[in-house]
């Protein structure tokens, strides 16, 4: 769990990607360390991506788990006028924005790049890369009208593959090496403002990713991937709990860099 806030204190964070996966379990760490959070997600499947996506009715129930604390927001990450708002709702209802966490995501790929279709690029880069900019872009500027000093937190989802290439996964390799590159830029640019800007690089997670993984390699199940980390697959939790941390004021350290949450994936 992260620092329990006092109540004079409290601290509220903007989630997106939060209807299942690593964003849900940070939704739960959070509003159970007394933050107060607004978990955004699309709520939608894409033609682009060959899987459904997190439901409506899922984002309902995290919220519905903390009443007090968690306002549910459908929206899509690739809409900058979306998380706007979502980030107005968060200063209005909640008083202002301490964290943002940018956890959406999807992976598509099976093929090498020469031949994979080009609306493949589109989603990886328009989800996982301009899904991120653009939370930055609305989060920031709520992050920077907190008063000194301050202890504001950018956390972004990468992953290993960031960190080593994977078979016919150029595309999302590409993307996620793009949020990477974001991070040490952002951090860059609020250097000594006290908000810090990290990523997180998760190893196989047992999510609904890794079973649309799984299928790319034809695998009956997502046990193989344990064989390539040292401490086997991980739970959401356990990746949640590294960018919870990352988002307390404990962390301010760490800017510009990356945390592999990875099982020991690229040890």
């Amino acid at each position: 769990m992260t620092d329990q806030p006092t109540s004079g204190e409290r601290r509220v964070a903007v989630v997106t990607g939060a209807a299942r996966g690593i964003g849900a379990a940070t939704v739960r760490r959070l509003a159970g360390s007394g933050w107060r959070v607004v978990a955004v997600d699309r709520c939608a499947d894409d033609p682009r991506v060959p899987y459904p996506l997190a439901t409506r009715a899922e984002l309902a129930a995290l919220a519905a788990e903390y009443p007090d604390a968690v306002l549910d927001v459908v929206a899509d990450v690739q809409d900058l006028d979306a998380l706007r708002d979502a980030v107005t709702l968060a200063e209005q209802r909640f008083g202002g924005v301490h964290a943002a966490v940018a956890a959406a995501g999807v992976i598509v790929g099976g093929r090498p790049l020469w031949e994979a279709p080009e609306h493949e690029w589109d989603a990886l880069f328009g989800i996982c890369v301009t899904g991120v900019a653009n939370l930055a872009r609305a989060a920031v500027p709520a992050l920077l009208r907190q008063p000194e000093p301050r202890s504001g937190r950018f956390v972004a989802i990468a992953s290993s593959a960031a960190h080593r290439g994977l078979l016919h996964l150029a595309g999302y390799n590409a993307a996620k090496h793009a949020v990477v590159g974001l991070v040490k830029g952002l951090a860059h640019d609020l250097a000594s403002t006290g908000v810090c800007v990290t990523a997180v690089s998760p190893g196989s997670t047992r999510t609904a990713m890794l079973d649309a993984s799984a299928r790319i390699y034809d695998l009956p199940t997502v046990d193989e991937f344990a064989t390539h980390q040292l401490n086997g697959l991980l739970d959401p939790d356990q990746v949640a709990a590294a960018v919870c941390w990352l988002c307390s004021p404990d962390s301010s350290a760490l800017t510009g860099t990356v945390v592999h949450a990875d099982g020991g994936f690229t040890a």
